[in-house]
């Protein structure tokens, strides 16, 4: 005689193994459809990666290349004469106050500050001497003087003015 507890607890087994592996089977398709398609891609990453893959240069040949050389020359040049310190102003005053100050203003690094006994050396080389050194910057005995005061977004006719600010301002 059979014991109809157990053959309910077989049947109902088979039965849950069945509706398990249906499960399983369900969760396995789903996870390979959503990895299959495609995903959107956030515009702020497709951005960076066009940044980041645009070409460095152009090349230019012929007749349309040469105009679009001088065009592309003419932007660079006011793109750089737009990003000039202080607006490309030749006071002398802005400038030291704004780049120099905070060395000639205190003595950092050697700098001579607004007092003429500290200058007499240097004003006997000349004023051309002072420009360049403002300039192309320069490292002495007394201390270093970086190129354009380490801000290289000065023209050298800025450089000049404040220099030329400088020794007129001497104490």
């Amino acid at each position: 005689m059979r014991n109809p507890d157990l053959v309910f607890l077989k049947r109902f087994s088979v039965i849950l193994g069945i509706l398990m592996a249906v499960a399983v089977f369900l969760i396995v398709v789903a996870v390979s459809i959503h990895f299959s398609q495609p995903r959107e891609v956030d515009p702020s990453v497709q951005a960076r990666v066009e940044q980041r893959i645009r070409p460095v240069g152009d090349v230019y040949a012929g007749a349309t290349g040469a105009a679009a050389k001088a065009a592309a020359e003419e932007a660079a040049r006011a793109a750089a004469a737009s990003q000039v310190a202080f607006g490309g102003t030749l006071e002398g005053d802005v400038i030291y106050n704004g780049a120099c100050a905070a060395c000639h203003g205190t003595g950092a690094g050697g700098a001579p500050t607004l007092t003429r006994g500290e200058w007499g050396a240097r004003l006997a080389q000349g004023s051309d001497t002072l420009h360049r050194h403002a300039i192309e910057g320069f490292t002495g005995s007394q201390g270093l003087m970086p190129a354009k005061g380490g801000m290289p977004s000065l023209t050298d006719e800025q450089v000049i003015a404040a220099v030329d600010w400088m020794v007129d301002n001497l104490n």
